[in-house]
């Protein structure tokens, strides 16, 4: 194990250090910094090496923390890297943009804060590129199948990977201009620097993957014809039907949904040309949604100069410490303050958007009541409560309701389930022999981890399908491992 005695002198974490608000306001760099070497070696002493390490469970990777956080107190980073690899393909994402339920289920975090498993991941990811530990895996020798994978968000580019190292031919069709998907537009560069998707996107050309951006398929091509050109597909398109809002002054200008706010502000700062941008300079916004992707779109008004960014929730505040009905080692819902919520703004609950209020066609606020939480389990808005608020842009960031499948469905006889995600068996393969589906787009909406978990498991499946057998590592299936509380 790590230091046998670190967790008891070492009682307290120490986050990574983060840029001052007033400074990183100023640019879309990431805000949280490389922590100190010292610091870092006493955070990852303090694994206890538990009999029954529950942070397994809590990972849906199975990460295999408390051997990793041994070999950085050790500081034997290519064996760290080798061990942190051999269950997650991109250490250098979860390590920025996982909310880090591993932490939830800690064995310390019974009565002390958890290990900073997080960052001891962060910077595994980091020592490795910057050492060199990072080669490209080519196979020795194809197996002679095709496998097209359909999206270029985490759990594409891991089944790509996955397959490609096996000896597939394996090509990544994305309908954006650029690989990456949610990792590319979705979150914002303060979270995650686009040049570190980058040099793992070239590490993946090096070992073989190819890569087609710009491709629509059911458009470009059809999904009937991939079907044929390849010996399996994989669907990866995520969840990205976004939930609406259906109430009155629904259609004035000035009302948008979060991720085509974040698409449009991404590719600005890629130093695109953005057609049809979405400022909030000089404005009232008003986010609806307290999730990762309301908290994104946050920080990214705060950085475009927004007059105001208040964020409203339909329920209840979330309690600061876990509640009794979700006990170690779930995850529990807790009060959580994001990095953009430390930058400004304010935050509120038990808020009900009853009316959006314009004129002459555009957006001037928006009408809330106070929510009524009713016996039968409903919620509607309390009567007499009700308020306008002043507002120039709404961003919808409500979730997501399933995947866009009207081609899919109509080239291919796939079906969906009652959520709206694409239908799957044991195997993740859909009702069309050779067409699986993994990720967001067969699990719903969930966390970039559950992604590449099911990326992995999926390209254990296709290769069993293809082959007969599978030399890839077969994790435990999502279905059986940790509770999924994301939703």
């Amino acid at each position: 194990m790590a230091d046998p005695r670190g967790f008891l002198e070492i009682r307290s974490r120490a986050d990574r250090p983060k840029r001052p608000v007033p400074v990183r306001l100023m640019d879309y760099k990431e805000v949280q910094q490389r922590q100190e070497a010292g610091v870092l070696h006493q955070q990852s002493g303090r694994c206890m090496d538990c009999g029954v390490p529950f942070c397994h469970q809590g990972c849906p990777l199975g990460n295999l923390i408390p051997e990793w956080n041994d070999l950085v107190w050790r500081e034997r980073w290519d064996e760290a890297s080798e061990r942190m690899h051999a269950t997650n393909n991109f250490p250098e994402f979860t390590g920025r943009v996982c909310p880090a339920p591993c932490e939830s289920s800690c064995v310390l975090g019974i009565n002390q804060d958890p290990v900073t498993i997080k960052q001891v991941e962060y910077a595994i990811g980091e020592k490795a590129f910057e050492d060199g530990l990072i080669e490209p895996c080519i196979p020795q020798r194809l197996v002679g199948r095709t496998v097209a994978v359909v999206g270029s968000g985490p759990a594409g580019l891991a089944a790509a990977q996955q397959l490609t190292q096996a000896g597939f031919t394996v090509a990544v069709y994305e309908r954006d201009d650029r690989i990456g998907g949610l990792l590319r537009y979705g979150i914002p560069d303060f979270k995650l620097e686009k040049s570190v998707l980058e040099r793992r996107l070239e590490v993946m050309r090096q070992e073989g993957t190819r890569f087609r951006p710009g491709v629509e398929i059911g458009r470009d091509i059809t999904w009937d014809v991939l079907r044929r050109r390849y010996d399996a597909v994989i669907v990866a398109t995520g969840a990205t039907r976004a939930r609406d809002l259906d109430i009155p002054g629904r259609d004035l200008a000035g009302i948008h949904y979060a991720m085509d706010y974040l698409v449009r502000s991404n590719k600005h700062v890629a130093g695109d040309d953005v057609p049809d941008p979405i400022g909030a300079r000089g404005k009232h916004v008003i986010v609806l949604g307290g999730g990762d992707t309301g908290s994104d779109c946050i920080g990214t008004a705060l950085r475009q100069g927004a007059a105001s960014v208040t964020s409203l929730a339909i329920g209840r505040k979330p309690p600061v410490d876990r509640a009794d009905e979700e006990p170690w080692p779930m995850m529990p819902r807790v009060f959580e303050v994001s990095t953009s919520h430390e930058e400004g703004g304010e935050r509120s609950y038990l808020a009900a958007t009853v009316e959006f209020v314009g004129e002459d066609g555009v957006l001037t606020g928006l009408r809330v009541a106070e929510t009524e939480h009713r016996e039968d389990g409903t919620r509607a808005p309390r009567p007499g409560t009700e308020k306008v608020l002043p507002a120039d842009l709404v961003l919808l960031a409500l979730g997501f309701t399933g995947t866009e499948s009207e081609q899919l469905t109509e080239q291919l006889p796939v079906a969906l389930d009652r959520r709206s995600n694409l239908e799957r068996d044991e195997t993740y393969m859909t009702a069309v022999d050779g067409v699986f589906s993994c990720g967001d787009a067969g699990r719903g909406q969930s966390l970039v981890v559950w992604a590449i978990a099911e990326g992995r498991a999926c390209a254990a499946h296709v290769e069993r399908h293809l082959t007969g057998q599978t030399r890839l590592p077969e994790p435990v299936e999502p279905s059986e491992r940790a509770i999924d509380l994301s939703l």
